[in-house]
């Protein structure tokens, strides 16, 4: 079973992530080393048979960009379909004065590609989510249970937007900050043809959420269906809550759920030599991708491509991003490193788990 268009947005939001989106939009924030947010929507619509993709992006998209190019590295290099990159406010910078004002307003500035979409289906999703789902799935329990949009949710007890199901499934209520129950993950399954009337149906009234007019507001109106899915399911939205998502990637059990060999999660290829690491240092559960150079003493941490730590450094319970230097006798607990950080000679920097510390992109300590 097919049908299925995908449309990811990746575009500016609270800034929870603080330094970590400075220089980028939330879908090209690194995650569990080797890849960025969006490869695992991304790779969750390859594996479900889907063709073809259109990536809606707002803000400081150039990384985002650089990362998809082509979409060759998901399969998704086609002269027809394929992977579309669509910075929206590209296309009418007058609207809204650039801003994103909502989903459905960016819909419409792509109308024509709307227009265009040769299947029945469209998955609507957020970049900010990591997760393994069976998309396929998905639609066969919206065609089974006659929705018209089929919104996925997980158990939680964290900050979002919930969703109160009666017993069959159908939503009932939309609440935020309820911290109980399920919550909604922004994945949406809907028709084709229902999509463009929404947009229409909306926009031309100046009410641009999806999220507040259409989920919330039309749930007596439309069957909307909670999909429960019970696996891993990180959606970030701020510094603690990408630390700690982080973080359990070192649990043997989650990694094995988020990188199911049945549904493989792939990024852009990055060729590199092997990593070094000094017998002297040590390396003890963590996640260390190619290309680093360890000579210090790594702990509980993850660490990117072209990292090097150098002897008698520290690293311990920290995420650091690619070609970032730790310098000799240096100490770091809780610590996030965007991209090119050094960090001097005999340097202590700290954080706590619920609150690590973060350096910018390109910056020295």
């Amino acid at each position: 079973m097919n049908g299925m268009h995908g449309i990811i947005f990746s575009y500016e939001k609270s800034n929870g992530l603080r330094e970590l989106t400075e220089h980028r939009i939330h879908g090209s924030v690194p995650f569990g080393g080797s890849y960025r947010m969006v490869d695992f929507i991304l790779s969750d619509m390859v594996n479900a048979g889907i063709r073809d993709v259109g990536v809606i992006m707002h803000g400081q998209c150039q990384s985002m960009m650089d990362h998809l190019r082509s979409g060759k590295s998901w399969d998704l290099s086609r002269s027809f379909g394929g992977l579309t990159l669509l910075p929206v406010f590209a296309y009418n910078s007058a609207r809204g004065n650039g801003r994103f004002r909502g989903k459905l307003e960016a819909l419409d500035v792509v109308k024509d590609y709307l227009r265009h979409i040769r299947q029945d289906y469209v998955v609507l999703a957020d970049s900010d989510v990591a997760l393994n789902i069976d998309l396929q799935e998905v639609l066969q329990a919206h065609i089974a249970t006659g929705a018209d949009i089929t919104a996925v949710c997980a158990p939680s007890t964290e900050d979002g937007l919930y969703l109160n199901m009666d017993g069959s499934g159908r939503v009932r209520e939309v609440v935020e900050q309820q911290r109980e129950g399920f919550r909604c993950l922004q994945i949406f399954l809907l028709r084709t043809d229902l999509l463009l009337s929404l947009v229409e149906r909306f926009v031309s009234r100046n009410e641009y959420s999806f999220q507040e007019y259409v989920i919330q507001g039309l749930t007596e109106e439309l069957h909307i269906h909670g999909y429960i899915f019970h696996g891993f399911a990180a959606h970030i939205t701020d510094v603690a809550g990408y630390y700690e998502s982080s973080m359990q990637l070192l649990d043997p059990a989650v990694r094995q759920d988020l990188f199911s060999p049945r549904r493989p999660i792939y990024a852009k290829e990055n060729d590199a030599a092997s990593t070094y690491m000094d017998p002297a240092g040590g390396c003890l559960h963590s996640l260390v991708d190619d290309g680093c150079d360890i000579q210090g003493s790594v702990r509980s941490s993850i660490i990117s491509r072209g990292v090097r730590v150098e002897k008698g450094a520290v690293v311990d319970g920290c995420i650091l991003f690619k070609d970032t230097v730790v310098a000799k006798d240096a100490v770091l607990r809780h610590v996030i490193a965007d991209k090119n950080v050094k960090v001097g000679v005999g340097v202590h920097l700290e954080g706590t788990e619920k609150y690590p510390m973060v350096l910018a992109k390109g910056s020295e300590v």
